[in-house]
């Protein structure tokens, strides 16, 4: 019943019904070993209230993008 359900809510669509095991996203971020350092390095930041930022507008966050793309150029 739940397969024909789904069905009856997307008629003359095609349909893909996909099952797989969900990745815990902490465990994901944590694979690369750059990526947990740098992971970590920001948790102590933060414990050390330091290289904090602020964010009031989308103005400030689209600012603080921009950038980060530049610097990684």
């Amino acid at each position: 019943r739940f397969i024909e359900s789904i069905k009856a809510l997307f008629k003359n669509k095609k349909l893909i019904i996909s099952v797989t095991e969900d990745i815990d996203e902490t465990a994901y971020l944590l694979q690369s070993e750059k990526n947990a350092k740098r992971l970590f390095e920001a948790l102590e930041d933060i414990k050390r209230n330091k290289n904090l930022v602020s964010i009031k507008s989308i103005e400030d966050l689209e600012s603080l993008v921009v950038d980060a793309k530049n610097r990684s150029n």
